[in-house]
């Protein structure tokens, strides 16, 4: 493919993703995406009810389901699987952050972060990162030979417990204890059950910064998709807490977003926009730096690799906490 082509073929691909956004929100504007959550619908029941010209409709709905949006049976159209998932932190495809980018850049963005709100929402939509959660598992190698059996792993900063419930799900014997704000563990508590953790799992509400918990008590201490919602302090705050709560010779494994050394991608860009317009003080921390904070701590053998399986390019941190000394 020569240049030209390439420019052409870009072109094309800008032009379709902004189509497809404008087809999604002028499709939740008419209503016809509320109407089709309720049930399946023909064009004629949806003209009718929703008040629109059939032949305008014909044409909407037939973009609709070319872009994966809906789905056709016949005469019936339904909401698609991908769509059903769509909840209320994301059912406006984030316009409701988006659209402070302009006046954020400008300074004139007088809104102010909430940073509570961006974590509830990242414990609603945290189901999406499952695949590399197993993946996190495997690589980690819970349940190994070499490994601790049935260790208690603590999840720090929960959200919806996606991370540890895999870690959980590979080791049989495992049990975690998850920490974190009411509306968090609500999500961690749903997770647990669909997999049948029952009682090897459990849970307190409470500041993943503040909790108390008993010193040197788990084998395996999980901060996931955590770090990157805070600043420098806070940060150090809630690594030294995962510090004393470890086991000497435990494991401490810090699952974030992390730059680097190749050029940003899309997906990167994005992620380090939300953090930015998202939260008060969060950001991507970079390689040099995780290492740098957990090596401080006293944590040794620090070692980051990314996850293949993540599809926003997470990173996994992992240190030991040295033996005790004689």
């Amino acid at each position: 493919m020569n240049a030209q082509d390439k420019t052409l073929d870009q072109y094309q691909q800008f032009m379709k993703i902004n189509a497809a956004a404008h087809l999604f929100r002028s499709a939740r504007e008419l209503g016809v995406l509320a109407e089709l959550r309720e049930g399946q619908r023909t064009l004629s029941q949806l003209c009718e009810k929703l008040t629109l010209k059939p032949g305008a409709t014909k044409l909407v709905l037939d973009a609709l389901v070319a872009s994966s949006i809906i789905e056709q049976y016949e005469d019936d159209y339904a909401l698609s699987r991908v769509a059903h998932l769509l909840c209320q932190y994301d059912e406006d495809l984030g316009d409701a952050t988006w659209n402070r980018l302009v006046g954020h850049v400008q300074q004139s963005d007088e809104s102010g972060a909430d940073d509570q709100a961006f974590l509830n929402s990242l414990a609603a939509t945290q189901w999406v990162h499952t695949p590399a959660a197993m993946q996190a598992a495997e690589m980690l190698d819970v349940g190994g030979e070499d490994e601790v059996s049935g260790p208690k792993i603590l999840d720090l900063g929960c959200g919806s417990a996606v991370w540890s419930a895999a870690m959980a799900h590979r080791d049989q014997q495992a049990t975690v204890t998850a920490v974190d704000h009411a509306a968090a563990l609500k999500a961690a508590q749903s997770t647990a059950d669909s997999i049948g953790l029952g009682d090897r799992f459990r849970t307190m509400d409470a500041d993943p910064g503040e909790v108390d918990l008993d010193e040197a008590g788990f084998d395996l201490v999980l901060v996931a998709q955590r770090l990157g919602c805070l600043g420098p302090e806070e940060g150090q705050k809630l690594l030294s807490q995962a510090f004393r709560a470890l086991k000497f010779g435990g494991k401490l494994v810090v699952i974030d977003l992390f730059r680097g050394p190749a050029k940003p991608d899309m997906s990167e860009c994005v992620e380090a926009l939300k953090l930015e317009l998202g939260t008060e003080h969060g950001c991507i921390r970079s390689l040099e730096a995780i290492q740098t904070e957990l090596a401080e701590l006293g944590l040794e053998n620090v070692q980051v690799t990314f996850m293949p399986d993540s599809r926003v390019n997470m990173g996994m941190a992992v240190a030991n906490r040295p033996l005790e000394q004689p």
